[in-house]
C-alpha cells in the first residue's frame, strides 16, 4: 500500500491550522512528519489516526500550540 504524502499546506487545510502553526508542531514532534530536504511532508494516513486518537481520548487532550 503507498502512503499518502502531503505538504504542510495540505495539512494545515485538513485541521483548519495556519502553515506555520503545522511546522512549528512538526518541528516540536508534536504531529507526525518528516524533512525532505528543507520540506516536511506528512502521512496523511498518521495525521487521521493522531486526530482519532485525541478524539478518542475525550475533553481536555489538545495539541499544544
Amino acid at each position: 500500500m503507498m502512503a499518502n504524502i502531503v505538504t504542510a499546506k495540505e495539512v494545515g487545510q485538513f485541521l483548519k491550522l495556519t502553515d506555520s502553526t503545522i511546522y512549528k508542531l512538526a518541528a516540536t514532534g508534536e504531529i507526525p512528519g518528516f524533512k525532505v530536504g528543507k520540506s516536511w511532508r506528512f502521512d496523511m494516513e498518521e495525521i487521521i489516526r493522531m486526530v482519532d486518537n485525541l478524539k478518542a481520548a475525550g475533553a481536555g487532550t489538545h495539541i499544544k500550540f
